[in-house]
């Protein structure tokens, strides 16, 4: 891996990766713990987190025993300059800090989140999202911002996109034709609850509203959107087939043999072994290859799996920094505009005048599904749900419309949103009563 050898020079020379993480989260203390090794040409250089108690453990985890709290970036940089680590609860500390190469952005959020990274790119800033609810939501936009400020912006290897990603660009320069690419999931139940994910999320450290939207396919809808947007694929149904299977590699021959060919699929494999990482499926039709792939025991054909039976995301991250830092290299971005959303699917019978409560919640769950089926019916994506009221009652299962709900007074992501979708217009069916609004980012495009 050049990347490999360019991060050893990197430590050699004594001129590191500064990275920044944005977050103290589970996800983002395994990530300072891991960067705290310290990786070879990387260094933890900062934390910014709303609550310094969680920032001081995630230093404290990552073995850093000495770190200075900065207000300024001006601070911020002095302290970097005498080798140490920053501790902030301001963001901005971090995105316009010049100490600081790439931030990694681990909090989770839309809103807050982008204003971040947009914060961030206007300071040359490079930007790796483990943050699958901002990307599957605004990352051609953010990729646009990103272009034009001359800066990377990536989702993150380790992460089940970038996993797939990584082995599809594989492949794909070997002269292999992918056709497919998805998770491998352990178990989807749409109607899980931060109640009922309460024990497992405590047990294991976790927020429970992130482990709900884990169960309730929330996560997995948006990390299947990221890949699809990568990728060009189509979801072959609102959902995904998801079919059930003892082995990854029998999931080549249980999705539809047409649209993979015609499209691409982004899909999962429920249950199967090695029950974690990702898989991309290739299509060959030559018969001698064909006889090659068998004597490698690859099966039959013509659709062939190949899996990484791990996803790692905070070991996994440190490629990606180096990629999208030394080599301008992001491991899983946008092509275009959107190929997938992530619509609102009530999760229970919902009344009229009930606030949503957004992702990993008591009201909704997010689904994948096609950007232009989703438009069509003009779908509220899951990463604008929170904080709307609905205006009528949605009977459990539905998809929740912008026609159905009033929404909070627009924010960046709104902005941002609409931004995305006047750039790659699709049709909208509406009545259109929320899009006069003024400042509403509700618009028909």
């Amino acid at each position: 891996m050049i990347v490999d050898t360019a991060l050893h020079e990197l430590e050699a020379t004594g001129h590191p990766i500064r990275v920044g993480i944005i977050g103290a989260g589970a996800s983002a203390r395994a990530i300072a713990l891991q960067l705290g090794t310290p990786v070879a040409g990387i260094r933890l250089a900062a934390i910014a987190n709303r609550t310094l108690e969680r920032g001081e453990r995630g230093f404290r985890e990552a073995g850093i025993a000495e770190w200075a709290r900065a207000r300024t970036a001006r601070e911020a940089e002095g302290q970097i300059a005498r080798g140490l680590s920053v501790l902030t609860n301001d963001p901005s500390v971090l995105t316009t800090c010049d100490a600081i190469d790439v931030l990694v952005e681990v909090t989770g959020t839309t809103e807050a989140a982008a204003g971040i990274v947009l914060e961030a790119f206007d300071h040359g800033k490079h930007v790796v999202l483990v943050n699958a609810e901002l990307d599957s939501l605004l990352g051609p936009i953010l990729k646009v911002k990103a272009d034009l400020a001359g800066v990377v912006v990536t989702n993150t290897d380790g992460d089940e996109p970038g996993v797939a990603m990584t082995l599809l660009r594989y492949l794909r320069s070997l002269g292999l034709r992918p056709v497919a690419a998805g998770n491998i999931k352990g178990m989807v139940d749409h109607y899980r609850t931060p109640e009922t994910q309460r024990s497992f999320a405590e047990k294991h450290d976790l927020d429970a509203r992130k482990v709900t939207s884990f169960a309730d396919a929330t996560k997995l809808s948006m990390e299947a959107t990221v890949l699809a947007n990568a990728t060009g694929f189509r979801t072959g149904r609102r959902g995904m087939y998801g079919p059930a299977c003892s082995d990854v590699r029998e999931i080549a021959n249980l999705l539809p043999a047409r649209q993979m060919l015609a499209t691409g699929l982004v899909d999962y494999a429920l249950g199967a072994a090695p029950h974690t990482g990702a898989f991309v499926i290739v299509h060959e039709e030559s018969p001698l290859k064909k006889v090659q792939l068998a004597y490698y025991k690859l099966g039959d054909g013509p659709f062939y799996v190949f899996y990484m039976p791990f996803h790692l995301p905070h070991v996994q991250i440190a490629s990606t920094i180096g990629r999208a830092v030394i080599h301008r290299d992001p491991t899983v971005v946008p092509l275009a505009g959107p190929v997938c959303e992530v619509v609102t699917i009530a999760k229970r019978d919902l009344k009229m005048g009930e606030r949503l409560d957004g992702i990993g919640g008591f009201c909704t769950y997010g689904l994948i599904d096609n950007a232009t089926a989703a438009r069509s019916v003009a779908a509220l994506p899951i990463g604008l749900s929170e904080g709307c009221t609905l205006l009528r009652n949605i009977s459990k299962d539905d998809v929740i419309s912008f026609d159905d709900v009033e929404s909070p007074s627009g924010g960046v992501a709104d902005a941002l949103w609409r931004e995305q979708n006047a750039r790659w217009p699709l049709p909208v069916q509406a009545s259109g009563k929320h899009l006069a609004k003024k400042g509403s980012a509700r618009v028909a495009v």
